[in-house]
């Protein structure tokens, strides 16, 4: 995806946020145990303000969330990061640098791009807390947040600190997972012992767990926002105990 693209998408998906928790902040949200709406809103205005502070210092500011965000009401301090976020975004191109998380990739454009990403998953817990319809999530945005969560996430946390995984992968037989984005796009998971690694493509041979299903379905199904309707229309084929351990790297490397 281009850059003016995920930005775009970064809009539209604030605005469904910013209108979802407008009330209702006592709610809880079901993907989210034990956030209410308030808590959800002031975690993503803390977001945006981390990043804008990672683009601006050039490092990721520790600690952080700073006490007095505290004393500043759950939408307003959304308002405030949403506003610093697209203003230190206007001033920079996606290739200058910023402190990042994700080693290989040490640039404003990795924020832009999560960003999109963060604000699509959260506009979803949202819409699901407030009892509003989930407005669809476009191809490319989902297809391309199947690609971060496997690849950003979960391959370079496993690779990086492999330790928060032993306690799933020390066992593993060694498994390999098909996902499949419609006809959008496919991956090729393997999994053992201190491995986590995704190619791109279906790959030969067959798989233990095939998950397949639209670029959407995939993406909600992967960060476990499918919500109260089920699988979102996603198959997945595999024995439990391997699905148990996709979905548990998944979690631990979200966390």
């Amino acid at each position: 995806m281009e850059y003016k693209r995920f930005l775009d998408c970064l809009a539209a998906d604030h605005d469904r946020l910013r209108a979802a928790v407008e009330t209702d902040a006592d709610t809880p949200v079901p993907t989210c145990p034990g956030w209410t709406v308030a808590d959800l809103t002031r975690h993503v205005g803390e977001v945006y303000l981390h990043k804008t502070a990672a683009m601006r210092d050039g490092a990721e500011p520790e600690p952080w969330p700073p006490k007095e965000f505290a004393d500043e009401a759950p939408t307003a301090l959304l308002d405030r990061g949403y506003t610093a976020l697209r203003a230190e975004f206007a001033v920079r191109a996606p290739e200058d640098p910023a402190g990042t998380w994700y080693g290989p990739d040490q640039s404003v454009g990795f924020w832009i791009r999560r960003m999109a990403q963060e604000t699509v998953v959260h506009r979803i817990d949202a819409e699901l807390a407030t009892g509003r319809a989930v407005s669809p999530v476009p191809d490319d945005l989902a297809v391309d947040g199947v690609d971060e969560l496997l690849k950003i996430f979960a391959e370079y946390a496993v690779a990086e600190w492999g330790d928060y995984f032993t306690g799933i992968l020390e066992g593993s037989p060694g498994r390999t997972f098909l996902v499949r984005a419609g006809d959008h796009r496919a991956w090729r998971v393997r999994t053992g012992p201190g491995e986590f690694a995704v190619g791109d493509g279906a790959g030969d041979g067959t798989a233990d767990v095939t998950l397949s299903g639209s670029p959407e379905g995939v993406l909600r199904w992967l960060w476990n926002r499918s919500g109260a309707d089920g699988d979102g229309g996603v198959t997945v084929e595999g024995p439990a105990e391997a699905v148990a351990e996709l979905r548990r790297c998944l979690a631990v490397a979200t966390e």
